[in-house]
């Protein structure tokens, strides 16, 4: 269990604005090298916000991954330079939700992909929500909807594959056990170990700040 896993050589082999593919040539235990592709994310934050009624907010949103709407948690990239996850989480709940809240904790964390991802993501758990402005919605989100589900339905609802989207299903499922143990989250100022910095650090390297996704792709 000791052997480092030290990479010899890497290569980017596709840079797009929010995803880029690089391979690295790994020493394995032994001395042989394998070839590695990995995909650079910025990270990620979602928020678990729950009323005092015991519900939570969800959003449903055209995935074209899968060409269907899911049913997930208001969530998005920590594609902007040096900040942090809760300055973050608090944009994409007023932008998604048009929501604001008073109590902010750390629910989970999550790799989401770790065979072939870099991408990790924070879910918060928010309460003492008032209803805030939203934001003019573009693209996938001009078509996005709410609703409200309470929390242990949205559990049932997860277990059932109603809903699918597993950074939802982690962040309900976490949620209704804390909810239901009264427990505490952990603090927000908990250091987030697993985001990622390969994608942003090289953005930021090429003067790519502060939106990091701003790049050049060629017309698309």
């Amino acid at each position: 269990m000791s052997h480092e896993f030290s990479v010899t050589e890497s290569e980017v082999l596709l840079d797009a604005p929010i995803i880029a593919v690089r391979r690295d040539q790994v020493v394995m235990p032994g001395g042989t090298e394998a070839a590695r592709e990995i995909v650079e994310h910025f990270g990620a934050v979602a928020v678990v916000a729950l009323d005092d009624n015991g519900r939570v907010a969800l959003v449903e949103q055209y995935r074209h991954s899968v060409g269907e709407r899911l049913l997930e948690l208001p969530a998005g990239l920590l594609d902007m330079h040096a900040e942090d996850e809760l300055t973050c989480a608090k944009r994409e709940l007023q932008e998604e939700a048009g929501l604001a809240a008073d109590e902010w904790g750390v629910l989970v964390d999550l790799v989401t992909s770790p065979g072939f991802a870099e991408e990790a993501v924070r879910v918060f758990i928010a309460r003492g929500l008032t209803d805030v402005d939203r934001p003019e919605a573009e693209n996938e989100e001009a078509d996005m909807g709410l609703l409200w589900m309470d929390l242990d339905e949205a559990a049932d609802n997860a277990l059932a594959g109603a809903i699918a989207n597993s950074i939802a299903v982690s962040g309900i499922l976490a949620a209704a056990r804390l909810v239901a143990r009264g427990d505490r989250p952990r603090s927000v100022g908990e250091p987030f170990h697993f985001r990622p910095a390969s994608l942003a650090d090289r953005r930021a390297r090429q003067g790519i700040v502060p939106d990091m996704k701003r790049i050049s792709t060629g017309g698309r």
